[in-house]
This record gives structure tokens, C-alpha cells and sequence, in this order.
């Protein structure tokens, strides 16, 4: 769950297939960008050209996202929200690294341009990339993916592409020091109970969460001591990947590495998952960030997908209802903190006040994959 994730499937030249933003917030923008110095920056590393244009990607994401077109080029800048502190800017260099690192891999991302810690440009750290082509899928599947064999590929294809990131020889790609994976599970359930307890110093005031403790008391009991060593995406769903233009499905890209680490592969998977919908699911417990549509007839079961990552991989999803639960877990620690930011008068997104009930909701959600009553 992320903020402003709510678009439906978006087709066209874009780095992570999210829609445009409609009419730009002139000041924000200004912030955001001197277009000047930016092509003073593009002229010098990359020639002159004569057609230039910035557009801002207007959604919710931690690092802020501009479309440049330079000359034939069709180009994307990330860099981190106006404003930030001098200790958190170099986050969006960290996302520049890992995906510099898998050129030339086979990890699927997209062709990196260049890295800069230059802050007289934007005013923080950016990095620089290629526009890729294809289609998101987010709230409705495309109309030409509309059939089983097309479906039964967009999973298998979500599938072999995390397949190959856990594949990744992190040392040979200079990852060797991008994370520490021993104890990383651990220190996951660690950092999202101290996420809770953050939030609840004030969300607690308007109600209670009565189901947390004997879930958090469950992941601590039950966190696996013991897991393979791989680079791990953080984020890694349906809707941070996309898929090329025409059939059969292809997965082009894998976006968002914002969260990338050395770590536990079957977190990764559990993450996956906790956004994959069978038939006959209880309804979703946050309706309006959850796509439905590969409940369809086609799409392949989550028991499905596990079978054929461990078929791949080698590496068996032992102690699934865990990394099942700590997905959703997850979830629910951002629900919170978002909580509380709205009621802090922090923001102003309308689906922030939603996690009055939405989070209780996936607090059950994790109890019921605890008891098994929401099987793989």
C-alpha cells in the first residue's frame, strides 16, 4: 500500500507506467525543478539538442518523478521530495546504484543515464533514466491480455522476473556491501512494531487495535532465524512492474527499488503475494488500493505462483503463513502512520482518515492467515 497508488492501468512512454498528473501546481513545480539549470546539466553531459520539455509525474511516491523529453529522447528524472534533509537525499542515489548495478543482468530495469550528487542542479541529489514503454496494470487488466493463456503469462511472468533478481550474483555486481542479510527478517518485524508503536501514540486516542499484540507476539515467535541471502526488491508487486505493448504478455521493467536491500527472498515473495487475489477471498480489507481483476477465470492461483518461484529458485517457501502475515503486517503499520498523519493535520490525502477501519481490518486479515483460515 502506497500513497496515491490508485490508477488504473496506464498505457504509453513512461517510466513506471503511472499517469501523468492533470495541471501542474506551478509553485510545487518550481521547487521541484530550474528547468534551466537542469538543461544547462543535460546539455553538457548528453549534447545539445533543440526540443526540451519537463513534465511532473504527479503521484505519491516517496521520490518525485519528472518526464524529459531531450531532443529524441524521452527521458525520467528521480530525485527526493523538495525540502528533504541533507541525511535522507541520498536515498534516491541508493535507488540509482541497485539499478545501475543490474545493467547488463538478467533483472529486468530500465537503462540508467547518469547518477548526481551535483545539488546545484536540483537542489538535491537525481538520477537519470530511460523512458520505458508498456502498460501497468493496476485496477482492470488490459483489454488485449483479456483471455486465459494471456492471463496464466502475466503471472508467470510476475513470477520469473523476481525469480532472476533473487538470482542475482549481488557480490559479482559490486552489491556486495548494499545491506547486511543476516538477521534481516528479524529486524524487519523489529522496525514495523516500532512503526505501530509510533503511530498508536496518537491513533489510539480515536480507537483501539485490539488483535495487534497477539499478532506481533506470533511474527516474533515464529520469525525464521534462518533464510538465503539475496538482493531483495522491498516493494515488489503487480503494479510496480510493466508489461510491453502487444501479446503475449512480456514483463519489461521492474520499477520502485526505493526499498531495495540484501535480505530475505521470501519476504519478496510473502510481499507478492499478500496483492494477489483468488477466487473466493474474503473481501479486501482496503477495497480501494486492492485490484480484483486476476480473481478471474486464467489467472494462476497464489499456490500456483509459489510452486513455480520454487521450481526456479530452488529456494521452498517454508514458513509461508510468516512471511505471509508480516506482508500484511506491513501494510497495516503504514495504514497507521498514515492515521496519523491525518489526524496530526499532517495531510490532507482523503484515503489517510480511511485507515480508521481499514488498518483494524488488515490486523484480521493477518490473524486469519495466522489460524489458516486464509490459505496459500
Amino acid at each position: 500500500m502506497t500513497s496515491g497508488d490508485t490508477d488504473a492501468e496506464t498505457e504509453g512512454n513512461h517510466s513506471d507506467g503511472r499517469a501523468e498528473g492533470g495541471s501542474e501546481d506551478g509553485e510545487y513545480f518550481a521547487r521541484l525543478v530550474d528547468e534551466e539549470a537542469l538543461a544547462s546539466y543535460l546539455e553538457a553531459e548528453l549534447g545539445s539538442v533543440e526540443t526540451y520539455d519537463v513534465r511532473h509525474h504527479q503521484e505519491g511516491h516517496s521520490n518525485e518523478t519528472l518526464f524529459v523529453t531531450w531532443g529524441d529522447r524521452e527521458l525520467v528524472v528521480r530525485r527526493p521530495p523538495p525540502g528533504e534533509i541533507a541525511e535522507t537525499a541520498h536515498d534516491v542515489l541508493r535507488e540509482y546504484r541497485v539499478i545501475d548495478a543490474l545493467q547488463g543482468t538478467a533483472a529486468r530495469v530500465p537503462e540508467t543515464v547518469l547518477g548526481s550528487e551535483d545539488q546545484s542542479v536540483m537542489g538535491s541529489d537525481f538520477y537519470v533514466m530511460e523512458q520505458v514503454e508498456g502498460t501497468v496494470l493496476r485496477e482492470s487488466e488490459a483489454d488485449r491480455f483479456a483471455n486465459r493463456k494471456s492471463r496464466q503469462a502475466i503471472g508467470e511472468e510476475l513470477v520469473d522476473a523476481l525469480c532472476e533478481i533473487h538470482a542475482v550474483d549481488y557480490g559479482d555486481v559490486g552489491l556486495g556491501n548494499f545491506g547486511y542479510p543476516e538477521g534481516y527478517t528479524e529486524r524487519q518485524v523489529e522496525r514495523w512494531g516500532k512503526q505501530y508503536d509510533w503511530a498508536m501514540e496518537v491513533t489510539t486516542e480515536e480507537r483501539d487495535l485490539p488483535g495487534l499484540a497477539g499478532v506481533s507476539e506470533w511474527l516474533d515467535a515464529n520469525c525464521p532465524t534462518e533464510h538465503p541471502h539475496t538482493l531483495v526488491h522491498g516493494d515488489y508487486k503487480l503494479d510496480n512492474v510493466m508489461y510491453a505493448p502487444g501479446t503475449p504478455p512480456e514483463l519489461v521493467s521492474v520499477f520502485d527499488w526505493e526499498l531495495s536491500t540484501l535480505g530475505d527472498p521470501r519476504a519478496d515473495l510473502g510481499w507478492m503475494l499478500s496483492y494477489w487475489r483468488d477466487a473466493g477471498d474474503p473481501e479486501p480489507s482496503v477495497p480501494e488500493l486492492t485490484a480484483t481483476f486476476m480473481e478471474r477465470e486464467g489467472y494462476p492461483s497464489r499456490q500456483e505462483l509459489v510452486d513455480r518461484y520454487e521450481g526456479r529458485t530452488g529456494i521452498e517457501f517454508t514458513d509461508e503463513r510468516f512471511y505471509r502475515a508480516l506482508a500484511v503486517y506491513k501494510l497495516g503499520a503504514l495504514g497507521e502512520m498514515f492515521f496519523r498523519r491525518y489526524l496530526e493535520g499532517n495531510s490532507d490525502d482523503p484515503m489517510y482518515p480511511k485507515m480508521e477501519q481499514r488498518v483494524p481490518a488488515l490486523v484480521e486479515r493477518a490473524e486469519r492467515i495466522i489460524e489458516g483460515e486464509e490459505p496459500l
